[in-house]
């Protein structure tokens, strides 16, 4: 992923958009992650950081609160300073899973989004040497030898977990979801052959490249680094969704302070630059900008809390 960084600040410079209306940021901002360094929202800041130097002329200082699954840090950003200059990377399904399944020291409604820049699609993964060659492969396999195909993901009650349940559902299989603390562990357990296929996401197969093939994507249109790798869609099965990330402030933060950082993030991912970097690396852009986040919230909410019932 490193290698899109270079690329991304020289091609900066023409074409930016206003800053906001509002003095933001006029000093460096605070940018916590929920996760540990080399994940897919360790990436996205870094790739950001650069953007919004160029385009602020200020720092966005990354740093790391990992726990619980992002819990950490999200049940403390509320006693955050609310000035705009402290901000919180934000994901989902994770702040509506988390509360609905369990007692993880905040509720969704406690935080305060203000962005949603991209997701990653939820994809099957195979080994390069599996059998399966096409995800009708698997799918004939799995209703032929019910619970034997075996999936690696990350964690329980997570983005992973909720697309096996839904695939299974939608294809009238029944696979075996065998969860791992993360992304790696659950990329490890695949090209070992520990497992039959990963539930994971498009950009394990981008970082992985030949030591894969992914079978299938749940983006809305096939994506630009894989063109030749369906959509769950073009294969029959109404699936789009993934992990989503964005940018959330303290409760506090004022209204205008909100609409400041939204717009800040909303001229960052309308960089030329900044998109075709998120297309290198397998990522989707999306724009939620404040206005639209309640409304993409609770459609969101919606289909997670299905995903959860039929996975309970």
């Amino acid at each position: 992923m490193n290698r899109t960084t270079p690329i991304l600040a020289l091609a900066l410079g023409a074409g930016m958009v206003a800053a906001p209306a509002f003095a933001f940021p006029d000093k460096d901002v605070d940018y916590i992650i929920p996760f540990s360094p080399g994940g897919e929202s360790d990436v996205a800041a870094r790739l950001q950081q650069p953007v919004f130097a160029e385009e602020f002329g200020r720092q966005l200082i990354v740093k790391y609160q990992a726990g619980a699954g992002g819990a950490q840090a999200w049940s403390q950003l509320n006693s955050m300073p609310a000035d705009g200059h402290t901000i919180m990377g934000i994901n989902l399904p994770h702040v509506i899973l988390q509360p609905m399944m369990s007692s993880p020291g905040y509720e969704t409604a406690d935080l305060t989004p203000v962005y949603w820049f991209h997701y990653t699609p939820d994809a099957i993964i195979v080994n390069a040497s599996s059998q399966f060659e096409t995800l009708e492969d698997l799918v004939s396999f799995a209703r032929e030898n019910p619970g034997m195909v075996t999936f690696s993901g990350s964690g329980s009650n997570s983005a992973n977990s909720l697309a096996q349940t839904r695939f299974d559902t939608l294809a009238g299989v029944t696979t075996t979801y065998v969860p791992f603390s993360g992304t790696g562990p659950s990329t490890t357990a695949l090209l070992g052959d520990q497992v039959s296929a990963s539930w994971g996401y498009s950009t394990v197969a981008a970082a992985q490249g030949d030591q894969v093939r992914m079978l299938a994507v749940a983006a809305e249109e096939r994506l630009p680094l894989f063109p030749d790798v369906p959509t769950f869609r073009e294969a029959g099965y109404d699936m789009v969704g993934g992990a989503y990330r964005g940018v959330a402030v303290p409760k506090d933060t004022p209204e205008e302070v909100r609409r400041a950082v939204s717009d800040a993030f909303q001229a960052m991912n309308n960089e030329p630059a900044m998109r075709q970097a998120m297309d290198d690396g397998a990522f989707v852009v999306i724009d939620v900008p404040y206005e639209e986040v309640a409304a993409f919230m609770a459609l969101r909410r919606e289909e997670i809390a299905a995903a959860a019932a039929a996975a309970n």
